[in-house]
């Protein structure tokens, strides 16, 4: 069976974590300070520490941020679950905001409205490596942290002072106030758990380095992980070539289906994370046929605000439940086998 996820991990990554190990030096210490260099060089980013979760990441972003208690946090239903637990867990009240059906992504008047409702910060998940108008969406005013664990890697053009594109580009992760990496299991860079908190300009990770010297080393990211998560950030553009081969291969065999793909800027503009695919015919029907090819497929958001949430957001994020009950992961990672892409490719193009 082929499975719908696997973490790619090499002889380099083993070789990191050993080497970890046989020093018996696994706690947060060298390799957590290598790790927030190699981010900083892979991302431009000012400042970064390296945690051991998401929601710890976003503790301290909104620590930096002062923002009063009870304050409203938008978020996507198409999130993970965790940012909605998290941002109670904080004291504040999370915002669901329903996405669009073309890209699975909060829009940006969308955003506005939840502003002039009160939203005070916006956790901006770019959700399937797909970037949102995010020129648009740092001028609304207010604090932006961007949550790149699909879209690292990712980038648009630059504009000049009359809003013209350029040929230089920016990347995913340098819009926001604050930006979280997260290092999960099914993120594109993964430590097997944790996060990398970054502060893209200099003023910000002035104030949160405040917090970072203060952190109890149980926030912090052992070297163990950080083993992990350093050379899988070497061996980024290497994995994400492969897996833009892939997505071109997997796409080309959906286009003669009545299946959907989101719209996305293909190239540099977006991060081949994932192949989701918005199924036109029920999901148990498509399930049973790929797992007669010995496929196996999943809900694409599965773990998501709109799955924890449903009945309670059913009405108000239409367009997320529909996409919640619809799209789907098809497996792509390096290290599927030639044999494996074509059988996937064979499936695709024939899907009920």
């Amino acid at each position: 069976m082929i499975q719908t996820y696997s973490t790619t991990i090499r002889r380099r990554e083993m070789d990191a974590v050993l080497t970890c190990m046989v020093d018996e030096k696994i706690g947060p210490g060298e390799l957590n300070t290598r790790l927030i260099s190699q981010i900083k060089e892979f991302i431009k980013c000012d400042g970064a520490v390296a945690l051991r979760s998401p929601a710890i990441a976003l503790k301290y972003a909104l620590l930096s941020l002062d923002i009063e208690v009870n304050s409203k946090i938008m978020i996507s239903a198409l999130a993970p679950a965790w940012q909605y637990q998290a941002v109670v867990d904080l004291g504040h009240e999370p915002m669901v905001l329903d996405v669009e059906e073309a890209t699975g992504l909060v829009g940006l008047e969308t955003i506005q409205n939840a502003v002039q409702n009160g939203g005070k910060v916006l956790l901006l998940h770019e959700s399937e490596g797909i970037l949102p108008d995010l020129a648009g969406i740092t001028q609304l005013g207010v604090p932006v942290i961007e949550d790149i664990s699909q879209s690292a890697g990712a980038s648009v053009p630059e504009t000049d002072e009359n809003g013209n594109p350029t040929e230089k580009r920016k990347q995913a992760g340098t819009f926001g106030v604050f930006t979280i990496l997260g290092l999960e299991e099914r993120d594109v860079i993964t430590a097997g758990g944790g996060a990398v908190l970054m502060a893209p300009g200099r003023r910000e990770w002035i104030v949160l380095k405040k917090f970072v010297d203060e952190a109890p080393l149980t926030d912090l990211l052992p070297d163990i992980n950080s083993a992990l998560a350093w050379v899988q950030v070497k061996e980024f553009h290497r994995n994400e070539t492969t897996r833009k081969e892939l997505f071109n291969l997997f796409q080309h065999a959906c286009m003669i289906g009545r299946h959907k793909m989101y719209a996305r800027e293909m190239e540099e503009g977006s991060t081949m994370s994932c192949f989701p695919l918005i199924l036109a015919s029920p999901f148990k029907d498509v399930k049973q046929y790929a797992s007669r090819k010995d496929i196996e497929i999943s809900l694409a958001y599965e773990n998501s605000v709109i799955a924890l949430k449903q009945e309670e957001l059913g009405e108000t994020c239409i367009h997320a439940k529909s996409l919640y009950l619809r799209c789907v992961h098809i497996p792509l990672y390096p290290r599927l086998t030639h044999a494996e892409s074509a059988k996937i490719v064979k499936v695709l193009s024939s899907l009920p």
